[in-house]
């Protein structure tokens, strides 16, 4: 009787329905193995979601520093709307003291008026927001919420059902067979986690931070969650199998299809296809000088009116700004 746990021997001779008994039990373990991933993926979305979220979130943050986007003029009114409140209690305190020469009913009332004036200040936010994905029907956040899960799940579980695969297909080799492929198996999940590494820290900020800026300021760029989900996802297992490429050379070589000589031929066309990967590079190196100088400018400008005189009383109740007059 075949099983999940125990690799059938070459020498062994197992009928057709053996075989397909195997296949079942296999299939019915990865595919218990899944759901139990599966599940506590789903019990801690909010920690995968922020985690898959964070390259969109930094590069979506800092096009609203800028002002760019619905979510960029939403942080502009509310800094806006902090500033006068700023202005608003200044003048409730200069009016409510002694000094101001109105009437001690008209100073307690506005005396009264700056704690409820604070409460309604601090209500505001302080920091940009709206730098998420935007989901755009009523059950796209928990579509999206499963699919996240679900990706997760499937990169998790990948090393249990690789074993299960390699177990199925192993008594077909034999025993020096499978001391050559043992290592090349061996390898297939560490570099596909390798490759998922490197296209969540390199790539996959470097892809958001040219295709959000590219001709940026044509459009109102808003991330709807599902398409960003399925980019995030295709990039990290593109890089994941693209990682494979060892895997698959040596294959290749063991397998007779390939020699090192021809290989060796072929550098220059693997230096070809290299090529676009590196220009992207170099070119989202440019995008991010252009942007932090553009920063530090927007910075700068922000700062200065810091260091003007102190405005009065009146000026404050007209709003006078003298950069505008």
């Amino acid at each position: 009787m075949a099983s999940a746990i125990r690799t059938i021997g070459h020498e062994e001779r197992l009928s057709i329905v053996d075989h397909l008994d195997e296949l079942r039990t296999r299939l019915i373990v990865s595919a218990v193995a899944l759901a139990v991933v599966f599940g506590v993926c789903l019990w801690q979305n909010h920690a995968l979601l922020s985690f898959i979220n964070r390259p969109l979130h930094k590069q979506t943050e800092q096009q609203v520093a800028r002002g760019e986007g619905p979510a960029g003029q939403t942080w502009l009114a509310q800094k806006a709307v902090l500033e006068v409140a700023r202005d608003t209690e200044s003048i409730a305190q200069a009016l409510s003291a002694p000094a101001s020469g109105l009437s001690p009913a008209v100073r307690a009332d506005l005396a009264g008026a700056i704690p409820r004036l604070r409460a309604d200040v601090a209500k505001i936010p302080r920091s940009p927001s709206g730098t998420n994905p935007t989901t755009l029907g009523p059950g796209e956040p928990l579509t999206s919420t499963l699919t996240v899960a679900l990706y997760f799940a499937v990169v998790l579980a990948l090393p249990l059902i690789l074993f299960e695969l390699y177990g199925f297909v192993l008594p077909a080799f034999s025993r020096s067979e499978r001391r050559a492929v043992l290592p090349l198996l061996l390898a297939v999940p560490f570099l596909f986690a390798a490759g998922v590494t490197f296209g969540y820290l390199v790539v996959l900020p470097a892809a958001v931070r040219f295709l959000q800026n590219f001709n940026s300021g044509e459009f109102n760029v808003m991330v709807q969650a599902s398409q960003y989900y399925k980019f995030a996802a295709t990039v990290l297992l593109a890089l994941g199998v693209c990682f494979q490429a060892p895997v698959a050379i040596l294959g290749a070589v063991r397998a007779g299809l390939v020699t090192p000589r021809q290989l060796r031929r072929g550098r220059r066309y693997a230096l070809l296809a290299c090529v676009p990967l590196y220009v992207l590079y170099e070119v989202s190196i440019l995008i991010a000088a252009v942007l932090t100088r553009r920063d530090e400018g927007a910075q700068a400008l922000e700062t200065a009116p810091s260091e003007a005189p102190k405005r009065g009383v009146q000026e404050m109740i007209d709003h006078i700004d003298p950069e505008l007059s």
